[in-house]
């Protein structure tokens, strides 16, 4: 003997039907409890109240063209004054600008722009304005 089907007044809706919609939406309930219970904790530990952003110094200027033009694609290298060799290297972005984050503290740094390729007008009027020094004093606070 089977037992009798369980009649709904919607023939869409069967037993089964209903079954196979609850597992579903309990399978997906379930994942994103598990996506967001892990996830959603990470990050809220990730940024507790006693990390502090760590301080620096920041140097940032613009590479200019002898026609008023900004310079994009210089390779800037940046080198503590007492030091042979740069530390920091960068290139200029298409408004010719470019930043570095600095460690904070007092210090001088040089700034010098690389001008391999470009033409021999702006390399004749860097190697002149070069003659001028120019030092950059870092202090934090």
């Amino acid at each position: 003997m089977t037992t009798p089907r369980l009649r709904t007044g919607f023939p869409f809706l069967q037993v089964s039907t209903l079954r196979s919609l609850f597992r579903v939406v309990l399978s997906g309930f379930l994942l994103c409890v598990l996506c967001f219970g892990w996830v959603w904790p990470a990050t809220a530990a990730a940024k507790g109240p006693h990390d502090k952003p760590k301080p620096y110094a920041l140097i940032f200027g613009t590479v200019w063209a002898p026609d008023n033009r900004p310079l994009y694609g210089v390779k800037i290298k940046i080198r503590r004054a007492d030091q042979k060799k740069a530390r920091w290297e960068l290139y200029s972005d298409r408004n010719g600008e470019f930043a570095q984050r600095l460690p904070p503290g007092r210090a001088d740094y040089l700034v010098l722009p690389d001008l391999k390729g470009y033409k021999p007008l702006l390399a004749s009027s860097y190697n002149r304005a070069r003659k001028s020094r120019c030092t950059l004093k870092v202090t934090s606070g």
